[in-house]
This record gives C-alpha cells, sequence and structure tokens, in this order.
C-alpha cells in the first residue's frame, strides 16, 4: 500500500516537527519516489503526531504455560492497538527460558505468532528459583537481557555471579528489586495510610529499595549495566540519581500506574492489585521528578494479565498484576502531559528512543529510506477506556472508565501496518 500522512507533527530524536510522511511498499519514501503514481490515500491527520513505534521492555506475555491468561498473538495484538512496535517478554514462563532448548519453544511461537516484535529476557536463575545461575550463555544472542522477574534474587553471591557473566556477555540484568526478607506474609497493599485505616497488610517501601541499594553496590564491583524494574518508591530513585551521577552503567523504569496513582485512590479491587503496590504522593511526586530530571529513563506498563476469576477476590484475593499495553500512551498524555507536569517530547523519548537505546534495539527514525516502524497517534479524539474491549485476554485496570483525549490510530511494524483505527484507511 501507498499513502501519504498530511498534516501531522513528526517526533524524531527528542524533537518534535510538522512533517508529511509518505510511505510505500513498507518503507518511508519521499514523494518523489511515487514516480508520478498517485498513493492509495492521502490521509489528513491534523492535530496528531507520528511517533517512532513505541517500546515496552516489561511485558508478560504469558506464553508458554499460561495460555489461558494471555498468548503471544492476544499479547501482540493488543500491543500493536496501543502503539507498540516491540516488547521484551518476561522468562516467569512454562517452561521457564533458562536454556536455549527451553527458549527455543518461546522463540518457535513467536516467529509463528506474533504481530509485533517481541525481544525475549533469558532467566537469571534455573527454573527463577534464584539458587543457581542459568545458561546465560547460551541464551545471550536470542535475548535482549536476563531477568528473574517477578521474584527479586534474594542471594548477593548469586546475583555477582549473574552481573559478571552479564558484563562478559554485554547484556544488561533487569532486576526485579524486592528484598522478601522485609515483607509480611498476605501484604496487599503499600504500607501506608489505605492500609491502616483499611487493616490491611502493607508493603514497605524498604522491601523495594534495599534491594535497589545493595544491588548498586554490587554494579560497583562488577562493572555490570544494570536496569531496575519497575520503580516505584522516592528511596529508589534517589539511589540511582546517585548512581548515575557516580557515573554507574544504570538505567530504571517506572509505570504509569505508579506515575499517576497513590493509595489514596486505591479501591478494594483486583484492578489495583499489583506489585510493587500503588505508594504514597510523596513516592509519586518522585517518580514524576525522575522522569522530568532523566533519573528515570523508560517508561514500561509491567503488562501482567490474569484470567477474570483470578482478579475477582479484590485487593486481598486478588493475585498481582494489571493490563497497560491498550491505554499507556492515552493516560499518560491525559494525566501527565494535558496539565504540563511532563513535556510531551520526554514521555515521547521513555517510549521510543530511550528503552532501544538502552537494550540495544534497531533504531526507529522517520527517515527517508528507513523501513517504516510507527505510530500514529491523535490527541483530539474523547473516550473512555473500556477494558472490556481491550484484545489482550487480560481486562483488569485501574484507569478503566477514565475519560482520555489521546488515540492510537495506526501502528506500521515491519513496513506492515499491525493496527489500524476503524474508518482511518
Amino acid at each position: 500500500m501507498r499513502f501519504v500522512l498530511t498534516g501531522g507533527t513528526v517526533f524524531n530524536r527528542g524533537k518534535l516537527a510538522k512533517a508529511d510522511i509518505c510511505i510505500g511498499d513498507g518503507l518511508i519514501v519521499p514523494f518523489s519516489a511515487f514516480d508520478g503514481r498517485l498513493p492509495h490515500r492521502v490521509i489528513n491527520i491534523s492535530n496528531c503526531i507520528i511517533v517512532p513505534g513505541f517500546v515496552d521492555v516489561h511485558v508478560h506475555l504469558r506464553e508458554p504455560g499460561f495460555f489461558y491468561k494471555e498468548s503471544i498473538a492476544s499479547g501482540t495484538a493488543a500491543a500493536a492497538a496501543g502503539g507498540y512496535t516491540d516488547v521484551c517478554a518476561m522468562p516467569n514462563l512454562s517452561p521457564v527460558p533458562d536454556s536455549l532448548s527451553s527458549l527455543r519453544v518461546q522463540l518457535d511461537i513467536i516467529e509463528r505468532t506474533a504481530d509485533v516484535r517481541v525481544h525475549p529476557y533469558g532467566a537469571i536463575s534455573c527454573g527463577e528459583r534464584g539458587e543457581r545461575l542459568s545458561d546465560m550463555a547460551a541464551m545471550a544472542p536470542y535475548v535482549c537481557g536476563f531477568s528473574d522477574d517477578g521474584r527479586g534474587v534474594q542471594s548477593r553471591e548469586l546475583m555477582i555471579e549473574a552481573m559478571l557473566t552479564a558484563k562478559k556477555l554485554d547484556k544488561p540484568i533487569s532486576a526485579h528489586c524486592e528484598d522478601e526478607s522485609l515483607l509480611k506474609k498476605g501484604w496487599s497493599v503499600h504500607d501506608g495510610g489505605f492500609a491502616k485505616a483499611h487493616g490491611l497488610i502493607g508493603n514497605p517501601s524498604e522491601s523495594e529499595w534495599k534491594q535497589v541499594e545493595r544491588d548498586l553496590e554490587l554494579v560497583r564491583e562488577t562493572g555490570c549495566r544494570y536496569h531496575g524494574c519497575h520503580v516505584s518508591t522516592k528511596e529508589s530513585v534517589e539511589l540511582i540519581r546517585r548512581a548515575k551521577q557516580e557515573g554507574l552503567p544504570v538505567s530504571c523504569e517506572t509505570a504509569p500506574h505508579y506515575l499517576l496513582l497513590t493509595d489514596a485512590d486505591l479501591r478494594d479491587s483486583g484492578s489495583f492489585r499489583m506489585n510493587p503496590p500503588i505508594r504514597s504522593a510523596e513516592d509519586r511526586e518522585a517518580l514524576i521528578a525522575g522522569l522530568n530530571d532523566g533519573t528515570i529513563e523508560v517508561i514500561a506498563t509491567d503488562h501482567a494479565p490474569h484470567s477474570a476469576e483470578e482478579k475477582s477476590g479484590g485487593l486481598a484475593g486478588s493475585l498481582n498484576g494489571i493490563v497497560g499495553l491498550e491505554c499507556a500512551f492515552p493516560v499518560l498524555y491525559e494525566g501527565l502531559v494535558k496539565p504540563g507536569i511532563v513535556p510531551l517530547e520526554t514521555v515521547l523519548s521513555a517510549m521510543t528512543d530511550n528503552p532501544r537505546r538502552l537494550f540495544g534495539l534497531k533504531s526507529s527514525e522517520i527517515e527517508a529510506g528507513n523501513e517504516a516502524n510507527l505510530t500514529v497517534i491523535s490527541l483530539d479524539s474523547p473516550h473512555v477506556i473500556d477494558s472490556g474491549r481491550f484484545i489482550s485476554k487480560g481486562h483488569a485496570t485501574p484507569f478503566d472508565g477514565q475519560s482520555v483525549s489521546a488515540e492510537i490510530l495506526l501502528t506500521v511494524c515491519g513496513g506492515r501496518i499491525v493496527y489500524c483505527a476503524e474508518g482511518l484507511l
């Protein structure tokens, strides 16, 4: 298909500028490349932005092993609908990708069924049990990094071994930071005002930042590239800020729900149950400051679908995890950009250029001659988020029912249209 996107604003290399984009045979081309042949369609996208396809470095696609929660097909279709062309898939699967043979099970499904590019993680430890190192060397050519997400690596000795191995392989460690010795059995929310008011067991901030502190000490010893997953506390932000100022090779991500919500917003619903939990207003303010000053370089969703039954037990009785691929940008735009809290360019960089750079993914500049990997977003399409219409098998999100104005109109991945809003083409 040949078409022209006209009247929009293009985000490229951190800047926004008005430009028309011509796409022909899967490539971004100058209009002259049509050789006098009219494109099939000229699409006016005034009040829209065109960005390199979003990247989510933290998703749970649940396959192999947990097909009833999500599949690679449904998860990547949801990603495309959310504007994502690249997702990094966490290894809490069955079988766990802790060897080349177990990883190949996942790679085969990706090749056959994925709508967008999937970059799997290899597990740090065998079975993600934190006891013995996985076969990291064999998996390294096929993975974006190593993680035991879902559980923090409790053993200092094993984490040192993992960091030294990852450094040798030139791969990052993406750490789920949680010191289990600081957790009380049965926790369900942040250890703050809501927990006290409702008689719930709280998850203390120390359970996260104490392990961030430990891991940064190990980065100083090993020189490993290190990425902190789903940062949620003000102490974690400050520790990472100081480490970056020190010149350590560290980065981190946070998620839309930590940037937009606090424990004062909680409701007794499984759609508000995740790990780490939504924390205090002070933590949220620190996360926003960290995003604005570059301490937090990546926004990831931690898309973690479960069945309706598994999310039906309220805060105390539901499994941890919410979905986010299909509503991330609209809620961020509504809650951070429109009020002037965070610049649009900062949000876009954290969802496009920064994760590509940090994880060594192929760049997707919107330039003539490059393969078309882009997302078109309307900034003036008022609607209400309806999780019942999500493509994902998971429907638990705290943003269900929220009014937003940004909408994904088109996602092009590898030169193919993988998502198109009704009536656009």
